[in-house]
């Protein structure tokens, strides 16, 4: 039931106005011409497609951020220059936040607090993902209903986080208790099917993900997120993702396999990911494993012997100086015409709690040893992601490079995990800039060579977009104290 409505959200996504009665504010500026009136919407019109916008928005974001962090290259090795991430500002600010509103005053209007709280907890992830990539960003003055102000000011990182606990402990309250409306999610939640037990074990989980993102702040503490993430996800089925048909593609294969199969631009799998899989970073002491059983599942190395992925801008060499040849599989996981686009996962839930054990039991970039909680969650979520991807990790797992043992467990091995599992999710740029591109936390992690690189900011990493340039013409308090340049550290890691 749930796929039949990607067709209908295809079309009801460009149909829909989302500010109410309003013909002076920011979200009226920016939504279509020609779009429903809100009046003419129901809440089940309005869900699946912000569902929908919202993970088009992540995979958006992607397309740049998975060249940062080293998940992919430019067909032959290119490495991306800075972005504006224009195609997620649309999808957040003409699509997403507009119909999150009107989907919440039309819970409001039933007493629908269930529906109230998926709306909630879909805001928060568009603000999350929004902040992350731009740091100050327009939201409370942009969202105050007919006093709404066409030239919004931007809001900082910090109040927008506390804007995102707030909205997800709101829907957490919400969820916890019984609704008497008469009116739930149903076929047309996209993700869950209408099931709230998961969207509160979701609303949960992602508490956690934030919750982490200011650990290293000093804003939340390791325990914080310990204590959250013990209500989050349970199983493999819990996880937050959005499937496509044969009617309906999956973007990632239109963009990675049908482009490549009819001569168009592509991208290639990039050494960090391939080098963290082969045994290159991890020697495998076993003997009998020889890569991961994941590396298969999302690349193909054409029947080679060895695997080996490209530089970041390194002009199509792979790490030895001869070519890179991997690239992504046809059929993949991910690139399937049916593939889903993951937001959180349980096994992500899984690596959140690893490493939130190891920093509360004293843990840093270099420290030696934890304790059972931490391991055992590193271990279970490697399970997990096996599991996930349909693969026997049996032998990998019994490796002693990957089974360390309690004692010597560091920090490399839970975000090297955490990194494999999150292939293809905005999360990981996160993660780079928690703890500022360090390898000794991220193996062999070097910054982009400049030989097949776009634009200028050479040696710097890249941390944050730009506002996209209808934003810069068309909002003035853009350019007060707001935009930054891309190597600028946002809030968080400062």
């Amino acid at each position: 039931m749930m796929k039949k409505y990607i067709a209908k959200t295809i079309i009801i996504g460009l149909l829909i106005i989302g500010f109410t009665g309003c013909s002076d504010s920011y979200f009226d500026v920016n939504t279509p011409s020609g779009t429903a009136q809100p009046e003419q919407l129901r809440m089940r019109d309005l869900l699946a497609p912000v569902i929908y916008r919202t993970m088009a928005g992540q995979y958006s974001a992607e397309q740049t951020f998975g060249n940062y962090t080293q998940y992919f290259v430019g067909q032959g090795g290119t490495a991306s220059g800075e972005t504006t991430a224009a195609g997620l500002w649309s999808n957040i600010y003409l699509y997403a936040l507009p119909n999150l509103i009107t989907l919440k005053e039309k819970a409001a209007e039933e007493g629908a607090i269930h529906y109230a709280a998926v709306a909630d907890i879909l805001t928060a992830i568009n603000l999350g993902i929004a902040t992350d990539t731009w740091d100050n960003i327009p939201y409370s003055e942009a969202s105050m209903g007919e006093d709404g102000l066409l030239f919004p000011s931007f809001d900082n990182q910090e109040s927008i986080y506390n804007k995102i606990f707030s909205l997800l402990d709101s829907a957490i309250t919400a969820l916890e208790t019984t609704d008497t409306s008469g009116v739930e999610p149903g076929s047309e939640d996209l993700i869950y099917g209408g099931n709230t037990d998961k969207w509160l074990r979701a609303a949960y989980t992602l508490k956690a993900r934030y919750q982490l993102h200011l650990v290293n702040k000093g804003v939340t503490s390791a325990s914080d997120v310990l204590s959250t993430i013990a209500n989050g996800f349970t199983s493999n089925s819990d996880d937050f993702e959005m499937s496509y048909d044969d009617k309906n593609i999956n973007p990632l294969y239109s963009q990675e396999i049908l482009a490549r199969n009819t001569g168009n631009f592509h991208n290639d799998i990039a050494s960090q990911f391939v080098s963290s899989m082969n045994g290159d970073y991890y020697p495998f002491e076993s003997g009998v494993v020889e890569i991961d059983p994941r590396l298969p599942i999302h690349a193909k190395n054409g029947g080679d012997a060895e695997w080996k992925g490209f530089v970041s801008g390194g002009g199509g060499l792979a790490p030895d100086g001869t070519s890179g040849n991997v690239q992504f599989v046809e059929e993949g996981y991910y690139t399937s015409i049916d593939s889903p686009i993951l937001l959180i996962s349980y096994a992500e839930a899984l690596f959140i709690k690893a490493e939130a054990a190891f920093l509360a039991n004293g843990g840093t970039t270099t420290s030696v040893g934890s304790n059972t909680t931490a391991y055992t969650a590193y271990m279970d979520g490697i399970a997990a992601s096996m599991d996930k991807f349909g693969v026997d990790g049996s032998d990998y797992m019994a490796d002693t490079s990957i089974n360390v043992g309690e004692g010597s467990l560091m920090l490399h091995h839970i975000m090297k995990e955490k990194y494999i599992h999150n292939f293809m999710n905005t999360e990981t740029f996160v993660d780079f800039r928690r703890y500022d591109f360090s390898d000794s936390v991220f193996t062999g992690l070097t910054i982009r060579e400049e030989a097949d690189s776009e634009g200028t900011y050479a040696g710097e990493w890249f941390t944050r977009a730009t506002y996209p340039s209808t934003e810069l013409t068309r909002n003035a308090t853009v350019t007060n104290a707001n935009q930054k340049t891309p190597v600028t550290p946002v809030w968080w890691q400062q």
